[in-house]
């Protein structure tokens, strides 16, 4: 049983999808503290053949929150604004049709909970891309709370069965110290490191590192599910810090 757990983010980059994908129960790690300037709520876009944000505009949000207990401020003018710069920054992208109406469908919900609101854009792209693995509310979860860092990861691990535990590149300095904490649970841990991507965008200088709405833009579904496979996997018990 192969388990991910990640926080969730706004339209995250292709790496996160892949991970997803790559698993058998991918846990949305809600229950944790909000960035405030991180992804949870921000991402990049291809605007003017650079690299710029857009956001979901968030009510009260907090460090001293849980991602959770964050609210969405759905006003209708927030949610016709960054149509609008979507629409501006992708019009004329070969995939436009096909993404514009579910990135609508997701931006344009009355769910007012960060968490939730995440969640079903998880749901709606994960149906585009093909993921079928199944997601799983961490605050959802019965669960030791008094937990942290790696010892609540293993936690979730265990009360999921999982065998092997995945997680992105990024997190080799959190949990390879603590690859025989995981060894010792039977759990195997492993990193998944996204391949270097290219695909055309608007003109032969490619702007890499954006969400996975350029990706759906400008390549096609079939495309999209092929790109999800460009990864390496490497084994947490071979890598020395």
């Amino acid at each position: 049983m192969r388990i991910g757990i990640m926080q969730p983010y706004f339209f995250p980059y292709l790496g996160y999808w892949q991970l997803m994908n790559a698993v058998d129960k991918y846990v949305v790690y809600d229950d944790v503290n909000f960035i405030k300037g991180g992804r949870i709520n921000r991402n990049a876009i291809l605007m003017q053949q650079k690299s710029g944000n857009i956001n979901v505009i968030l009510s009260g949000a907090s460090p001293n929150k849980l991602i959770r207990e964050v609210e969405v401020n759905n006003q209708r003018v927030l949610q016709t604004k960054l149509l609008r710069t979507i629409e501006m920054s992708y019009s004329k992208a070969p995939y436009y049709a096909n993404v514009m109406p579910i990135l609508e469908d997701i931006i344009t919900q009355t769910e007012t909970n960060l968490a939730e609101y995440l969640f079903y854009s998880f749901r709606r792209v994960g149906e585009y891309l093909g993921i079928t693995t199944e997601l799983i509310m961490s605050s959802k979860m019965e669960k030791d709370c008094s937990l942290k860092a790696h010892h609540k990861v293993i936690s979730i691990c265990k009360k999921l069965g999982a065998t092997e535990y995945y997680n992105s590149i990024s997190g080799i300095p959190l949990y390879v110290p603590y690859v025989e904490k995981f060894q010792q649970s039977g759990i195997e841990l492993s990193f998944l490191k996204l391949r270097d991507i290219h695909y055309h965008q608007y003109n032969d200088e490619f702007v890499p590192n954006l969400s996975i709405i350029d990706v759906m833009m400008f390549n096609s579904r079939e495309e999209c599910q092929n790109l999800l496979q460009e990864y390496d996997l490497i084994k947490g018990s071979g890598i020395e810090l």
